[in-house]
């Protein structure tokens, strides 16, 4: 054959496996798309027109929302939100009155209520009891998270899921607290601080003695009614839930905790050490049990 020759036919190879190459490729991509339909539950054919068709579609990104407890106020969500922010999520730490468990709760559901899609919703401390009750009868609200936190049932009340144990029922109210009324009060009812050392010591017990003291003077009040008033519904019976259990909490025991994630049937995380803010001394603990969450959520 003469040189000219041998250059068409070269040709000639390179336009007919370029095109072999491309069905190849493409081969490769469908065989992988029908495994990953296969593993998600039954497809029809091999065609891609069909796959496509039969696929689920993909599930939004779940929006966290965080709700603070007694003694503190939405920037002891800090950490949280840096890390799921980073990681793409959208998060709310919203201020929690702490008031009435009723009209508490009534305001975390009229926020949910603005959030289009599904929700992780988070509470720490008291803010475990809104959450049961602002999440009831919210479909898109689709895992529950615990943070050293109360899960009450309907009927009980915050103040009695401290636990025998907790220095919340160990120690005089004298000691516990400074009290102050308030404007509009229930009848009865009072402001209470928590007194700087039960915070140092009790409360921010593993953080630096500065931060402990700085959080400690801007501490926000909790009324006594806040505490008092009974759980009107378990939005735990019906809804995913998980517990981060902090074994160095003295104001929520982990005994009263591990008994209500029991009765919740959640996912357990016990963190050895910390402290009730673990939440503020070791965010990425608390952020990855956030995240299991987030993954059984679509």
């Amino acid at each position: 054959m003469s040189e000219s020759g041998k250059s068409v036919a070269a040709k000639l190879r390179r336009r007919v496996w370029a095109p072999a190459a491309i069905v190849l490729a493409a081969g490769t991509v469908i065989g992988l798309a029908v495994l990953e339909a296969s593993a998600n539950g039954p497809n029809e054919s091999a065609g891609v027109h069909n796959l496509s068709a039969n696929q689920p579609a993909r599930q939004p990104k779940p929006t966290v929302v965080l709700v603070h407890g007694a003694w503190a106020d939405a920037s002891s969500w800090s950490g949280e939100v840096k890390s799921l922010q980073n990681a793409g999520y959208n998060v709310r730490a919203i201020a929690n009155p702490v008031e009435n468990l009723t009209t508490d709760a009534e305001y975390g559901h009229d926020f949910l209520k603005s959030i289009h899609g599904p929700i992780v919703l988070v509470g720490h401390s008291y803010g475990g009891a809104v959450i049961t009750n602002a999440a009831a009868g919210l479909p898109n609200v689709k895992a529950l998270v615990y943070v050293d936190a109360a899960a009450p049932a309907p009927g009980e009340t915050n103040g009695q899921l401290s636990g025998a144990d907790s220095v919340l029922a160990t120690k005089p109210k004298t000691q516990l607290f400074t009290t102050t009324t308030y404007p509009n009060a229930p009848a009865g009812a009072s402001e209470l601080y928590l007194n700087e050392n039960v915070f140092v010591h009790n409360f921010a017990n593993d953080l630096p003695r500065a931060e402990a003291e700085q959080l400690w003077a801007s501490q926000r009040g909790a009324s006594t009614a806040a505490f008092d008033t009974k759980s009107k519904a378990a939005a735990w019976k019906t809804i995913p839930s998980w517990y981060f259990i902090s074994t160095g909490d003295q104001i929520i025991t982990p005994t009263s905790e591990q008994a209500m994630a029991r009765r919740a049937h959640s996912h357990v995380t016990t963190f050895h050490g910390g402290s009730h803010l673990t939440l503020i001394s070791h965010p990425d603990a608390v952020t990855a049990v956030i995240r299991s969450a987030i993954n059984s959520v679509g």
